[in-house]
């Protein structure tokens, strides 16, 4: 995965978001227990995260810094500094060395960063619009991609399907919606 997934992440989020940024943000966003825009500033927060992992290369434990998002900030400005901090990280991705490594629970390569950030963006959109209660099908092409990347030995189905499962937001086919679950995006 690439910095265009990353980019293209954030412009679907985007796409769906802006034109709801008048609804109430403080309803909790899908099954967690996040508002809608405390989730939005997580994807920021993470974003950012893991451009900074990427740019700084630790390779024990993530940088001491955090992104906080002012309380008083508007959903269309958090949205805002969700697609500021998407554009760092892909930017970063793509001006990195494919044999960069940095710490994410082991050595982490750009593309799994890339990952982990499409992944963020995708998932957590897709809470908000179930906060909102707006149904968007999120883009399967680069749920496919997030699949295949941070999740081994995944069930058949449709990649958005796939996704939700995998990360406990819905069941799949007779499989049961899962209470908990991790991603690896560590290589060898």
């Amino acid at each position: 995965m690439t910095g265009a997934d990353v980019r293209a992440a954030a412009t679907a989020m985007a796409a769906v978001l802006v034109p709801l940024t008048g609804r109430d943000w403080a309803a909790p966003a899908g099954y967690l227990e996040w508002s809608c825009w405390t989730t939005a500033a997580h994807v920021a927060h993470d974003l950012l995260a893991y451009a900074g992992q990427v740019a700084g290369q630790p390779s024990d434990g993530y940088l001491p810094y955090d992104l906080r998002v002012r309380s008083d900030a508007a959903p269309a400005e958090v949205l805002r500094v969700v697609d500021a901090c998407a554009r760092l990280l892909a930017g970063v991705i793509d001006g990195a060395d494919p044999a960069v490594r940095a710490w994410h629970w082991g050595p982490t390569d750009p593309e799994g960063f890339a990952a982990m950030g499409v992944a963020e963006i995708l998932l957590h959109t897709h809470d908000v619009t179930r906060g909102l209660d707006v149904d968007w099908p999120m883009p399967a092409d680069l749920c496919a991609k997030v699949v295949r990347r941070l999740f081994p030995d995944v069930p058949a189905g449709e990649p958005p399907d796939v996704l939700l499962w995998l990360t406990g937001r819905a069941a799949l086919g007779d499989r049961p919606r899962r209470t908990s679950w991790s991603w690896r995006a560590a290589v060898s």
